[in-house]
């Protein structure tokens, strides 16, 4: 079967709704003056606001992978579909990889300080995403059932692998930080976020070739997605330390929402992948009749020049200058937020119209 440009405008949209949301989380990391005491091992929120801005962030990094997962996989069919090559499909996937591994090193990297300096010795989201589309080309061919096996074992040895001792100032914590553990090498372990972009590639085999409808794409999601997000509920309440890596606390305290991220715990996984594909399909379903929701996919037609672009925009302007640099609150951080929306919109709008005029190579791979 092949798409429809209208099938892909519940993903642009879910797409352009984590990359909003995303923003808020970085406009409030260069606002907010809890970021000075903040730890990410104790946390502690002196308000329902500070909780719930810091907590939606939760949501972006999964729904990244999985959404990359999910376009990669249909992209590599649909190029061997229409009679290209498997090796040709997979180089263009994995020319795409190494681009954003480069885009990490050589250009996020640095804008976090407002390129204040050259920094090739950090492994973040950007490249960890690179490298789970090249882990992925050896499973395009492999049928859902089979990449779903990879991701459950993936997710099961990965708690295994973070039990392995190495020494935080030696060269292992390059290994063990670029694969399985997080630390200030790496915050985001290759392993347990592949295993949710083959959960997202999975996914796609429904959304893009079983269920052929908005409305049926759209609870069928919701019903998968409460379902894993129930079982995960039941793990972070069990105790388990193999699924969980924090004490779970009091049921649905802070604590017990606030599951291990850094590195990911089993029971983030399973909840964060839930709520993913849930809202996918709620995005299916409101943005069918909320027109609204629409301006949403102009971020998520380009979403990769919005998080290049956004993140200096926010660090040359509060970090450089000392603009209101970690001296707000939740409202400040709001305020940081629709100002750089008002700055970005327009420009996602614009390079959204250079994209579908000019098909040079460094174009397309942004």
């Amino acid at each position: 079967m092949q798409p429809t440009a209208a099938r892909f405008e519940f993903i642009d949209r879910f797409r352009g709704l984590i990359g909003v949301m995303m923003a808020l989380g970085h406009a409030q990391y260069y606002a907010n003056a809890v970021w000075l005491s903040f730890d990410p091992l104790d946390p502690f929120f002196g308000s329902l606001g500070q909780f719930g801005i810091r907590y939606m962030g939760y949501l972006c990094a999964p729904g990244f992978l999985m959404m990359n997962g999910a376009m990669v996989w249909w992209a590599w069919q649909r190029r061997v579909r229409k009679g290209v090559s498997a090796g040709r499909a997979s180089w263009e996937i994995a020319q795409r990889a190494l681009f954003l591994i480069a885009v990490q090193l050589v250009w996020v990297n640095a804008s976090w300080s407002g390129f204040e300096r050259l920094r090739l010795d950090h492994f973040g989201i950007i490249a960890t995403i690179g490298s789970a589309m090249l882990l992925m080309l050896p499973l395009m061919r492999a049928g859902w059932k089979t990449r779903l096996g990879v991701a459950a074992a993936v997710s099961a040895v990965h708690p295994l692998l973070l039990r392995i001792p190495y020494d935080h100032d030696s060269w292992t914590r390059i290994p063990m930080q670029l694969l399985a553990d997080s630390g200030d090498y790496n915050k985001y372990p290759i392993l347990p976020w592949f295993a949710l972009a083959i959960v997202g590639s999975v996914m796609a085999h429904w959304w893009f070739e079983r269920w052929t409808t908005d409305r049926e794409r759209a609870f069928k999601s919701m019903a998968v997605g409460l379902g894993l997000v129930i079982a995960a509920v039941m793990m972070r309440a069990s105790g388990s330390d193999y699924a969980n890596i924090w004490p779970s606390g009091e049921l649905f305290s802070w604590s017990f929402l606030l599951v291990q991220k850094y590195p990911p715990s089993l029971t983030h996984q399973v909840w964060f992948a839930g709520a993913v594909i849930f809202m996918v399909g709620f995005i299916a379903w409101f943005g069918a009749w909320f027109k609204p929701v629409r301006v949403l996919g102009v971020v998520g037609k380009v979403p990769l020049f919005f998080y290049a672009v956004h993140i200096p925009l926010l660090a040359i302007v509060m970090k450089r200058t000392g603009l209101y640099y970690h001296q707000g609150g939740v409202a400040e951080s709001f305020l940081t937020w629709f100002a750089l929306l008002a700055v970005m919109m327009p420009l996602a709008v614009w390079f959204g119209s250079v994209k579908r005029r000019n098909k040079s190579w460094l174009v397309r791979m942004i």
